[in-house]
């Protein structure tokens, strides 16, 4: 990721953007990204508040996917609109699966095109690495268009259970029994409050992420196997079979604390970052204006917050690259083996090697990649 984690973009995770998500366990992110707009599309309270007293903010995205009678989720069409997340997500993930399996090759090191000459906005000389699109012709000439979608169908069924896992987990505990964010609670309460939904999210992100994730690290090293031309995993069952034998029921879930903790930090960071923005620097007469947060017409606020939205994603992308990188660690393929890699002991280990190398950022932008300066390559 990470991201957004979605992973159509790290941030792109949970809610109803993660029951259509793009990446495995695609939950929190989307979550809390959902909870940001629904923030923003909340009407303005009938009163004026306070001037002492800053106005609450409403309420995070967990009451939003499935609260009022008629909404999604809810009453005999909730199988419905299940299947019908499923089948969204699983086409969202087919068409996001290329710039997925791109970036994940940039991630583990594997660089197949030597870099090119050019200038940057001052006029120095630079050299840029291959962009996304560059990439992905290469791979279309070394396996055809076919093998831009290598590893996704482990990935289809990682979103399929994390969507299914999430929306069992809201029939059994059923967020109606969360109390909403109303306008008329103090600063105290109203926090309160979105500390329960938030933690709410998070249980229903880490229990999909986990019963999810075997499938994710199966999709992973399907994928890395282009590296070395292996063919080691070529399917989901022959490849839980291989792993169960290699590494134990340890070896499906390598990668996942990583991936646990940026969830919750991303999860967290926005729900309460949207909280504390509206609660303390958003005027009331601001929002009850065009223009103002508080106004569901106003495009310039939905940029606004999308901008937190994604700079939060860019400090938790360091555990997305870390969680990948585990996933194939030390598991019989080159990918994962030096030179591009040294056995990892610990992700802890990995993630500071990364960060001596300067290369915890590694595959965050796939069009405008330079070369760092601890790279191979150097200029003539």
């Amino acid at each position: 990721m990470g991201a957004l984690d979605p992973e159509v973009a790290p941030w792109a995770r949970g809610g109803a953007a993660g029951m259509a998500g793009a990446g495995a366990g695609a939950g929190a992110r989307g979550g809390a990204a959902a909870g940001v707009e629904a923030r923003a599309r909340d009407p303005p309270p009938a009163h004026r508040a306070h001037p002492r007293h800053p106005r609450p903010a409403a309420q995070p995205s967990a009451r939003r996917m499935d609260g009022g009678s008629g909404g999604l989720g809810s009453g005999d069409n909730a199988p419905t609109t299940e299947a019908l997340f499923v089948a969204l997500g699983a086409g969202v993930t087919a068409l996001s699966h290329p710039l997925l399996y791109v970036k994940l090759l940039i991630q583990v090191g594997h660089e197949p095109m030597p870099p090119t000459l050019g200038t940057n906005v001052l006029g120095r000389k630079v050299l840029y690495l291959p962009s996304f699109f560059t990439y992905a012709k290469y791979i279309v000439q070394v396996d055809g268009k076919i093998g831009l979608f290598r590893g996704l169908s482990p990935r289809l069924m990682s979103n399929a259970l994390s969507t299914v896992t999430r929306g069992s987990m809201k029939k059994v505990f059923p967020p109606d029994e969360i109390e909403q964010v109303s306008n008329k609670d103090d600063m105290k309460t109203s926090l309160k409050k979105v500390v329960k939904e938030t933690s709410y999210e998070m249980m229903m992100q880490c229990v999909s992420r986990m019963l999810a994730h075997p499938l994710h690290v199966i999709s992973m090293r399907c994928m890395v196997q282009f590296v070395g031309r292996e063919a080691k995993y070529s399917g989901v069952l022959s490849s839980i079979g291989k792993i169960f034998k290699e590494e134990g029921l340890l070896g499906f879930f390598v990668g996942l604390i990583p991936h646990l903790l940026g969830d919750v930090v991303f999860l967290w960071g926005c729900n309460l970052l949207a909280h504390f923005i509206n609660a303390y620097l958003v005027d009331d007469s601001v929002s009850d204006t065009p223009g103002g947060l508080g106004n569901d017409q106003n495009p310039g606020s939905q940029v606004g917050l999308s901008g937190f939205q994604i700079a939060v994603s860019m400090l938790t992308y360091p555990f997305l690259l870390v969680g990948d990188l585990m996933a194939v660690n030390n598991c019989g393929l080159q990918a994962g083996l030096p030179p591009y890699s040294p056995v990892f002991k610990s992700w802890i280990h990995c993630w500071k090697y990364l960060s001596v190398q300067g290369q915890l950022f590694r595959g965050s932008s796939l069009l405008f990649r330079r070369v760092s300066s601890g790279s191979c390559f150097a200029l003539e």
